[in-house]
């Protein structure tokens, strides 16, 4: 289930965002104001901000600046959702880092569309999505990791944080995610948990993927930390 954070300073119009994305599936929860959306994403990063551009003290704007000149939620995605409809106005937010735009009003159902899109393209494993790679297939409708060696489709048992862990690397193959980074957008509380956690976690995700025969999809980057590489045919294809 996708983190949603809805940043706005109007209660009416952010409960109706809120129970239109609840409606939908969508785990939400709220800020009135830039402070207060700092604290939620300290706590945990959302998977994606629904930022308004007029908020009181600080604007949503110089938020999502500080956002983007910050190591840890530099990735994290967000839409703007202002009343303000010149041009000039979409391509600061633009330029700013939002990775959509758009102006009040708005239908829920574009509203959606807009979030499951930014979803699909900057954080897939928050949709419930299969995802493949190298024949190592994950399914977060029915929670099962299968993999087809010869002529058997073999299952893996895996743990719920390794179950998590292997969604976000199948997600995001090839890109090197530092421990921390895996923290952030897996555990979610990194400030409560030692780094080296995810070695324990991840020498789990190998053992479970052991018997599937592709145990070394799993790969330690030294000095970096992990990634999921894809084998050379899956790569050619």
């Amino acid at each position: 289930m996708a983190r949603v954070l809805v940043v706005e300073d109007e209660p009416a119009i952010a409960e109706l965002v809120a129970l239109q994305l609840r409606h939908a599936g969508f785990d939400v929860c709220l800020a009135a104001d830039a402070e207060a959306a700092r604290v939620e994403v300290d706590r945990m990063l959302p998977d994606l901000v629904l930022l308004d551009w007029m908020l009181p003290g600080e604007s949503g704007l110089a938020l999502a600046r500080r956002w983007r000149g910050d190591e840890r939620t530099r990735a994290l995605p967000f839409i703007m959702l202002t009343a303000r409809a010149q041009e000039a106005d979409k391509v600061a937010a633009l330029d700013t880092g939002a990775d959509d735009y758009l102006t009040k009003p708005f239908s829920p159902k574009e509203l959606l569309a807009r979030i499951r899109a930014v979803l699909r393209r900057r954080a897939p494993e928050a949709l419930d999505v299969a995802v493949e790679v190298g024949g190592l297939r994950l399914d977060p409708v029915t929670r099962r990791v299968t993999r087809r060696v010869g002529a058997a489709d073999l299952e893996a048992k895996l743990g719920p944080t390794e179950f998590r862990l292997l969604h976000f690397l199948l997600a995001h193959p090839e890109r090197v995610h530092s421990r921390s980074q895996l923290l952030d957008r897996v555990w979610g509380d990194h400030v409560f948990i030692e780094e080296r956690t995810v070695d324990v976690h991840v020498k789990r995700l190998r053992e479970a993927l052991g018997p599937l025969h592709c145990a070394d999809l799993v790969e330690t980057v030294r000095g970096a930390g992990y990634r999921l590489a894809r084998p050379a045919r899956d790569a050619a294809a």
